[in-house]
């Protein structure tokens, strides 16, 4: 909490938080393992088109860049039975391990000369079969044992710390491939993944963020049915995931077709994006306590009127400076919304609600990818972009709803006992 009698550059809740000694400790590892991520993100799919046959390197990096990330629903839902039963740190601990053994399996099949284009997608996709409830594991390690103000703040260290990497992370691969194969960076990202691993294991954290395991742990779909504001919760950022993904396909042709530039600019674009992104979750941090749901519903909105400018096709200008609006209230939302979830979901289930959440989630952006692939088509990149923004603008009275849903069901609940 923010003290009156003492201006200081940290806030209160971010300076009790590293006052802390495991998260203190973990930090700089979460932060490392967000960097490798983010140099696989060039590693990945320049690996594939080094692999790939003369004809289809370029349907080889979408495979590849697929099995880096989709396993990870599919393996929320067949592994659940066993792993929803598992403290947040053991998921952490084997997410971890299991990517490092198996990513640092990609150089030294590279170097032994039997990287093959069916080993590599084996590979990727095997590492990422945990990965959604080790990222549950992540965010739940230390919920139990923070209070609601140094447990947003430690989110919006997490979501600093990812957008971070997805600025540093591609920049650094750039510069290290044209040095070491991309086979090599992949290979550092393993080795980010077994400083998580083996730093977490070792790492005393207190005993309330392991709760007891029990033959009756709940499913996360369960849980949600049962907790319609996180259900509607889950369904808003679907749409809101879902509204974002035809960006990722119009933008380049955006830039190369209605503004005739190259890739600079399209990189321009996402790193505009990503440093508004950074400077928005580090000023959660510096913020006072926000009202959960309308800021959620505040950052959809915000985010589709910075869509808008995509309408202008004279200038990068209002568009660049859209974007990165765009990122700026994008930047909070993880943080606010894993918060949200934090403070609603059971402490026993915690982990599980997480795993859901991500499954669910990771089918979103591919499905507005599809979609905004056949609407280009059929119109313009700018139409796509706006409409995608009217999307997420169109989500919030949507969101509203929900809320006065949940809000008559809970005063129905309060009533009820005194009228019986």
């Amino acid at each position: 909490m923010f003290s009156a009698a003492r201006a200081r550059p940290a806030p209160g809740p971010c300076r009790s938080l590293f006052a802390d000694r495991a998260f203190r400790r973990l930090m700089p590892v979460f932060a490392l393992s967000d960097l490798g991520d983010g140099m696989s993100v060039v590693a990945v799919a320049w690996l594939a088109l080094a692999l790939g046959p003369g004809g289809g390197r370029g349907a080889l990096a979408g495979i590849a860049v697929a099995s880096y990330v989709l396993p990870g629903a599919l393996g929320a839902l067949l592994l659940g039975r066993w792993t929803r039963r598992l403290p947040a740190r053991r998921l952490l601990v084997t997410d971890a391990a299991t990517r490092a053994v198996l990513l640092g399996a990609v150089p030294l099949a590279h170097l032994a000369g039997v990287l093959t284009p069916a080993v590599y997608v084996g590979l990727l996709g095997a590492s990422s079969l945990f990965h959604a409830w080790g990222k549950a594991g992540k965010h739940a390690l230390f919920a139990p044992v923070l209070s609601e103000g140094r447990r947003r703040a430690a989110n919006s260290v997490l979501s600093t710390s990812l957008w971070s990497a997805t600025i540093a992370g591609p920049a650094l691969a750039g510069f290290l491939v044209r040095a070491v194969s991309p086979a090599w960076i992949i290979g550092l990202d393993a080795a980010t993944f077994a400083a998580l691993a083996v730093r977490t294991a070792r790492t005393p954290l207190p005993r309330s963020s392991e709760p007891p395991v029990t033959g009756g742990a709940p499913r996360g779909p369960g849980i949600l049915r049962r907790r319609p504001e996180l259900l509607g919760l889950l369904l808003v950022t679907w749409v809101f995931n879902l509204a974002f993904g035809p960006v990722e396909v119009a933008l380049p042709l955006f830039v190369s077709g209605d503004l005739d530039a190259g890739a600079g600019l399209l990189g321009g674009y996402w790193a505009a994006f990503g440093i508004g992104a950074v400077i928005g979750a580090l000023a959660l941090g510096a913020a006072g306590r926000l009202p959960l749901w309308p800021a959620v519903l505040g950052i959809i909105a915000g985010h589709g009127v910075g869509m808008l400018p995509f309408a202008l096709t004279d200038s990068a200008v209002p568009s660049l400076i859209g974007f990165a609006f765009a990122g700026l209230v994008y930047g909070p939302y993880s943080a606010l919304s894993l918060t949200l979830i934090q403070d609603r979901a059971p402490a026993g289930a915690l982990t599980t609600v997480l795993a859901a959440r991500g499954a669910v989630l990771l089918t979103a952006s591919p499905v507005g990818a599809a979609l905004g692939g056949f609407l280009l088509d059929r119109t313009s990149a700018p139409a796509v972009l706006v409409g995608s923004g009217v999307l997420m603008i169109l989500t919030v009275p949507a969101g509203i709803v929900v809320l006065k849903i949940h809000g008559a069901r809970t005063a129905r609940a309060v009533r009820a006992p005194r009228g019986a």
